[in-house]
């Protein structure tokens, strides 16, 4: 989670940019003349397409609004149901909710991401989508789950949140489905403070995203904005320019921050080798992970728990497993009243197979004792 840890006078830079030379304006469309040309988003849209090797790119106001806009260019809403992974962040059911359509939740498998036998399981008439989430940096099964969604007729959406930069059969994750999103929030590898990103195979699915994020806005040349064109209802989530400059800076580290992280994720795998009680999180072959976290299970949830309490008290805390299911496990989002959680309905498989895990944040700026401190506290608790 090195976003806030690497943002310097680069990005303060960047940001003076738009008021000197860009007259101080703040909204991605128009007012040519006082810009001087300067547009922020379109160049980091572009930079970032041109890096993850992907033909169409748009940016948006969260990784949230990446899921929503990606749902409602695929023409996704009621009466549709679209299936994602019991193991996510509750954005993801949200959208989903959000668009009209009924989410339906997946068991994980030992990538903790979704179980190809158990979305077919879960495959009806009405599914449109699948939401594939790379959870934690680690890619999901892209290959069974691709052959399904062809098979069935599918539309695949990667939630790549926490996957920047990782691949899979040497392609990027957000590249290999119909549409990948991203977050860009404050403690992403990436940030703009808040902020995402889509990426697009198709450019009929680029557009009308495009238009939609927009109030339905299609930017025709050929009239002024005001008299714009349209030929769908929208909503509002574009991004700012302070977030675009802000992103095309990140941008621009992205290369060192990501070989840093796997530089210390490899310094502290060295050191958990000698620890034969545990198990470091799967991986599907062919695939390179984030590695903005360092994933592994114990015999049962009461080591986790007690790793956690113990690593905390030495002054470091464990990320999002096991202390923050609450957000992040389908389980346990009694408030989502379309889940229609219940006794035969409560993803129990997946939940006794997380419980049993520690998810420990990769730093970019890693201290020398951080290793050490993990290393120690399994000694303790083993």
């Amino acid at each position: 989670m090195p976003g806030f840890e690497t943002i310097d006078k680069q990005e303060l830079k960047h940001l003076k940019k738009i008021f000197q030379n860009g007259g101080g304006v703040l909204f991605r469309h128009g007012f040519e003349k006082i810009r001087g040309n300067s547009f922020q988003v379109n160049e980091f849209e572009k930079k970032f397409a041109k890096k993850f090797k992907s033909k169409y790119a748009l940016a948006v106001s969260s990784g949230t609004a990446a899921l929503r806009v990606a749902l409602a260019s695929l023409g996704i809403g009621k009466n549709d149901e679209v299936i994602t992974q019991s193991f996510t962040f509750v954005a993801t059911v949200e959208a989903i909710v959000e668009s009209g359509a009924k989410p339906v939740c997946t068991q994980i498998d030992d990538t903790l991401n979704m179980c190809p036998e158990d979305l077919l399981k879960k495959i009806s008439k009405k599914t449109k989508a699948i939401i594939l989430v790379h959870m934690l940096g680690s890619p999901g099964n892209v290959a069974k789950i691709k052959k399904i969604c062809k098979r069935k007729n599918i539309f695949l959406i990667e939630d790549t949140a926490w996957g920047i930069g990782g691949m899979y059969d040497n392609k990027f994750l957000g590249t290999l489905g119909d549409i990948g999103t991203f977050s860009f929030d404050f403690a992403k590898t990436l940030t703009t403070g808040e902020g995402g990103m889509l990426l697009f195979r198709k450019k009929e699915h680029f557009l009308k995203a495009k238009a939609w994020h927009d109030h339905g806005h299609e930017n025709n040349p050929k009239v002024p904005r005001w008299e714009d064109t349209r030929s769908s209802s929208g909503f509002n989530f574009r991004m700012t320019e302070l977030q675009g400059a802000v992103g095309i800076s990140q941008l621009k580290k992205f290369n060192n921050i990501f070989n840093k992280h796997r530089k210390n994720k490899n310094i502290i795998l060295k050191k958990l080798k000698k620890f034969k009680q545990i198990r470091i999180r799967e991986l599907p072959n062919n695939s390179i992970d984030a590695s903005e976290s360092l994933i592994f299970s114990f015999r049962n949830s009461n080591l986790a728990k007690k790793f956690r309490k113990i690593f905390f008290k030495k002054g470091y805390s464990t990320k999002i497993l096991p202390e923050a299911l609450n957000w992040h496990f389908a389980g346990k989002w009694t408030h989502i009243k379309e889940l229609n959680l219940n006794k035969n309905n409560s993803y129990n498989v997946s939940l006794n197979k997380i419980n049993k895990y520690v998810s420990l944040q990769i730093f970019y700026k890693m201290n020398n004792d951080y290793p050490q401190k993990i290393v120690s506290t399994l000694k303790e608790i083993l």
